[in-house]
């Protein structure tokens, strides 16, 4: 029965990796889509050389700084119960992969290649699994302390601040010292639309990532017999309810109906295993809200050019997820309870500072040594061609 059970478990985590390994692929086309053409291939290109480069540092560096473990060692030993300690590897790898895929749609159409793949290995190898550790595996006693201070410990079931709003946070600072893209704001006050290049795309992206999320959230679990029906409808319902407030507020803009799921996913995964699935509604139709409204803001009033408005949908949405498990996962509001707004407000506002820091830190680095843009004139010709030489659709030349 053991065996059975070790076999299951892995198995059970398993499934969950290969579902946030597609969400990448979410990720790919849902930058793509919303990218101008002629920086299509570097979306794609971007994602899949990222999580490449996130599998070998976490691997050799980020999971031992998480959780304290490594992998030289024996293959005898790593086979140990069915391989379920590497599986579980891979299913946490793939959510630190998440971080630099966030970003990458912040700094997308203007963003030096090299330089970011640096900056992916600084993010994945130390910044977001240090903070992962404090979170979920109990470093320094910060858990502890926060208990002690509230009567109960920071809870992010699935993420929402761990990742999401981590990840936003890192490429707020990122964007910024970056700057707008060439003639986005011009100097008489005046804004160059730059809209979706492919709708179909960017609907493809949502609809991979929406599905993929239900093994991010639900498998969140590590192991079968901890699996929770709740997860998977509270994620439901959260998703359902950032489209429904995406489609209102966003006045039926497809752009904001496709990351109005996207919203409400991010902000259910902290409570997502509390709530009752009429508090995920709720609080996925607030982040679709916060999304709709907090990237129109920044884009039209505030002039950061974040394309694809990630620090909108993941750091403002982790952000309002990591408190709303506070408020919707206590009793009162019909949840299962064991959690405190006071530590959910501790536990988010360390995971926001650091993530800021981190950010700048790395970014400012990056930029007064390697430099992280393109020339103008790289830039205008578009990333496809000044870094991959080939565009997304080739014309067909006359001699072919």
């Amino acid at each position: 029965m053991e065996a059975l059970k070790q076999g299951a478990d892995t198995l059970f985590i398993l499934l969950g990796a290969v579902m946030v390994l597609a969400m990448h692929a979410g990720f790919a086309f849902l930058e793509l889509g919303t990218v101008r053409r002629k920086n299509q291939v570097n979306a794609l290109v971007k994602i899949l050389v990222d999580f490449s480069v996130s599998t070998i540092v976490y691997f050799a560096v980020g999971y031992g700084v998480a959780y304290g473990a490594h992998f030289f060692v024996g293959a005898e030993q790593l086979a140990a119960k069915n391989g379920y300690e590497l599986v579980k590897f891979f299913f946490l790898l793939t959510f630190a992969a998440a971080i630099p895929a966030i970003i990458s749609g912040g700094i997308a159409e203007r963003a030096k290649f090299w330089p970011q793949l640096i900056a992916t290995a600084v993010i994945v190898g130390l910044i977001y699994p240090f903070f992962e550790g404090i979170v979920w595996n109990q470093h320094f006693g910060v858990q502890g302390w926060i208990k002690g201070l509230t009567g109960a410990e920071f809870h992010d079931f699935a993420g929402s601040v761990v990742v999401h709003a981590v990840g936003g946070w890192i490429a707020l600072p990122a964007v910024l010292l970056l700057g707008a893209r060439a003639n986005r704001y011009r100097k008489d006050g005046a804004m160059s639309a730059h809209p979706p290049s492919s709708i179909p795309f960017l609907a493809l992206g949502a609809w991979v990532l929406t599905v993929g999320w239900f093994g991010f959230n639900v498998m969140s679990a590590q192991t079968l017999d901890k699996i929770s029906g709740l997860v998977a409808v509270n994620s439901l319902m959260a998703m359902a309810g950032g489209t429904l407030a995406a489609v209102l507020v966003g006045k039926n803009d497809p752009g904001f109906v496709h990351n109005g799921p996207l919203a409400g996913l991010v902000a259910v995964c902290a409570g997502s295993d509390l709530m009752h699935p009429l508090g995920a509604l709720v609080v996925g139709a607030v982040a679709g809200a916060i999304f709709v409204f907090m990237f129109t803001l920044t884009q039209n009033k505030w002039k950061i050019d974040d394309v694809l408005g990630v620090w909108p949908l993941h750091g403002l949405c982790g952000t309002w997820g990591g408190l709303a498990a506070g408020l919707f996962g206590s009793q009162a509001l019909g949840g299962l309870g064991g959690v405190h707004l006071g530590a959910q407000l501790i536990g988010t506002a360390m995971g926001v500072s650091w993530a800021l820091l981190g950010g700048l830190l790395v970014y400012g680095l990056l930029k007064h040594t390697t430099g992280i843009r393109l020339s103008q004139e790289e830039e205008y010709d578009g990333a496809d061609l000044s870094i991959h030489k080939i565009s997304a659709s080739p014309e067909r030349e006359a001699n072919w």
